[in-house]
């Protein structure tokens, strides 16, 4: 028997560190480099070249376990099950809870649900995470617009564009005649 618990105690650090998520690679200079080079994109096809390698620093989550409920959970939105993504998702953030991209896409699976409320708590965390996640700030003034808070969800979508001039949003921005965003 003290074997048995002998091994059990030996054997538990290697378990626990299956269910501990590991911080995420920092990669806050290369995604610097992206916005700056954003902001002055001469046209839709370079910032669409430097939004995708902004999504692929976002989407690279912090172990292999973490980036398999990730595209688990991507796929099942794509595929019209937002309630199994939801709950796919909530795995991911229950396993990764300082990963922004895990409550971005929860967020949106909530979002394509039109549980607004739930997508914008989604939202505000990863945006707490991750404050210039383009995806959470457009996602977020979208949000607001569903709940009908019109007012903020033209400061949000007016903080996007100052990172991104080509966001596809922008065009959702109202300004008042004679004033420019």
């Amino acid at each position: 028997m003290r074997l048995l618990f002998a091994l059990c105690v030996l054997a538990a650090p290697a378990f626990a560190q299956d269910q501990t998520c590991p911080a995420a690679m920092d990669q806050s200079a290369d995604q610097s480099a992206l916005f700056d080079r954003l902001k002055s994109a001469p046209d839709q096809a370079v910032a669409n070249s430097l939004m995708d390698q902004l999504w692929r620093i976002w989407t690279l989550a912090p172990d292999a376990k973490a980036q398999d409920l990730l595209d688990r959970g991507m796929e099942a939105r794509e595929s019209f099950d937002f309630l199994g993504s939801r709950d796919i998702l909530d795995g991911l953030v229950e396993y990764c809870p300082d990963y922004a991209e895990g409550y971005n896409q929860r967020a949106f699976a909530n979002f394509l649900r039109e549980d607004y409320a739930a997508a914008l708590v989604d939202l505000d965390r990863a945006l707490e995470l991750e404050p210039r996640h383009m995806g959470a700030l457009s996602g977020k003034a979208l949000t607001l617009m569903g709940l009908g808070r019109r007012d903020e969800a033209q400061v949000i979508l007016k903080e996007a564009v100052a990172l991104n001039p080509w966001l596809k949003e922008r065009g959702m921005i109202v300004t008042p005649p004679g004033q420019d965003i």
